[in-house]
């Protein structure tokens, strides 16, 4: 082997493109009302829960987005991987196969927190093109506790469900946590972990919910990474394309919901102004 080939398992070509026709990308977030089983869920039908969903990712998608992701955001506190009952992968596999085929848009999952086999099997039952795994190689504390990278539980999981164009979407030095654990390894070191454990794309992300990465950082990852490289948190109208002028894509909710705040429906104004704005 050269020293220009990839090592055999990783994934070739930019997942971007292949996904979603585009090398620079407007992924946004369908937060999922809490779910059946969730401490918030009020006992409303899921009927309802759909719904909200659909119209979200409506919202997104009308307004020029390119794909939505869609996460169990409403189910807080959230449980480690294997503390998730088997019901919210049920309900976010009828969900988002609803949401793919009503809109015949490109989708991915997530399932907090850091549920990374859960999201695999609901995008492998609901045709999803894509996972993102906020801890993906490696270890961190977060809110719910200690959290371990689950890439190789994950990769062999995939394996088995013959499901390997399902990608991979990593979160570099994840938001809502805590690093000391691997504090004596920079971060650059950090991302190309991600790499050689066979991620497709790379998410940095501020310190939590809704904060902006810094433009330096971002260049510092995408560096590093060598991969399609994606801003997870605090993209605004205002800073979308500064930050695009380094990222390949944003991954962006809580800016385009009423208000601006997450929990609310996503408002189609806002998307659309936001994309109009874009420079791509």
């Amino acid at each position: 082997m050269t020293g220009t080939e990839k090592p055999i398992g990783q994934g070739a070509g930019n997942a971007l493109i292949d996904l979603l026709g585009r090398d620079k990308a407007i992924i946004g977030v369908v937060h999922l009302a809490p779910l059946p089983g969730a401490p918030r869920y009020s006992g409303e039908e899921i009927e309802t829960v759909y719904q909200r969903g659909l119209d979200d990712a409506r919202a997104y998608l009308a307004g020029g987005c390119d794909a939505v992701i869609i996460e169990n955001h409403g189910d807080i506190p959230f449980s480690k991987p294997d503390d998730i009952g088997p019901e919210t992968s049920a309900y976010m596999a009828v969900i988002s196969d609803r949401i793919r085929r009503e809109l015949g848009r490109p989708i991915g999952i997530n399932v907090l927190a850091n549920a990374a086999i859960p999201a695999l099997a609901i995008a492998s039952a609901a045709g999803a093109g894509f996972v993102r795994v906020n801890q993906w190689a490696n270890a961190y504390v977060a809110n719910e506790g200690f959290i371990e990278g689950e890439a190789a539980r994950a990769m062999r999981y995939r394996a088995r469900l013959n499901a390997r164009g399902i990608r991979i979407f990593a979160d570099a030095h994840v938001k809502h946590g805590a690093h000391a654990i691997v504090a004596d390894r920079p971060v650059e070191e950090q991302v190309k972990d991600l790499v050689f454990f066979d991620a497709d794309v790379v998410i940095a992300t501020g310190q939590r919910t809704g904060h902006a990465a810094d433009l330096d950082y971002i260049s510092m990852i995408k560096r590093a990474a060598g991969l399609p490289t994606l801003v997870g948190s605090g993209v605004t109208t205002e800073n979308g394309n500064d930050i695009l002028s380094v990222a390949d894509g944003v991954i962006i909710a809580s800016s385009l919901k009423y208000d601006g705040v997450w929990w609310n429906a996503v408002d189609p104004q806002r998307v659309s102004h936001f994309v109009a704005g874009i420079h791509r």
